[in-house]
């Protein structure tokens, strides 16, 4: 077995490329906002919302569990709606030695084509893959999307 792993996962949704991307690169501040069930609060450490090298702070629940992951977010591509956090603090490096989250939206028919890629170092072989992770992002994922197609979003 390997310490680096990844794990990814693609889900459809009915919301724009656009607004999904948007949410998770200029709106970060708002994510308690759109999926209430999985963040508790998103505070900015350093730098400015939605841009790049901005240090967050994101609360929220995991594994029944209130937890914080510290995140840089490394880059934003407008271009191709991508998104890079890399975890350097909290919950996460207790567990793994290092910790990234790509989210990619591709337009596809009338909604778009979620990507959520995790790259990890893990600190043990025998520590398990990072697929509750990734089912976390997915729920974010539904979230974000049921708040944008079923609300009036005032910006």
């Amino acid at each position: 077995m390997s310490l680096f792993g990844k794990v990814e996962a693609e889900i459809e949704i009915k919301a724009s490329a656009y607004k999904f991307y948007e949410v998770n690169s200029k709106r970060v501040a708002e994510a308690p906002k759109f999926c209430p069930n999985f963040i508790q609060s998103v505070d900015l450490v350093e730098g400015e919302w939605g841009q790049e090298g901005c240090v967050v702070c994101c609360y929220f629940i995991f594994d029944g569990k209130a937890v914080m992951s510290k995140e840089v977010m490394e880059a934003i591509d407008d271009k191709n709606h991508s998104v890079t956090f890399k975890v350097i603090g909290g919950i996460l490096m207790e567990l793994y030695k290092s910790f990234k989250f790509v989210v990619q939206a591709t337009p596809k028919g009338e909604g778009s084509l979620v990507r959520w890629t995790l790259e990890y170092e893990k600190l043990n072989v025998d520590d398990p893959e990072s697929n509750t992770m990734l089912e976390f992002a997915i729920g974010v994922t539904k979230d974000i999307d049921t708040h944008l197609t079923q609300c009036v979003c005032v910006k």
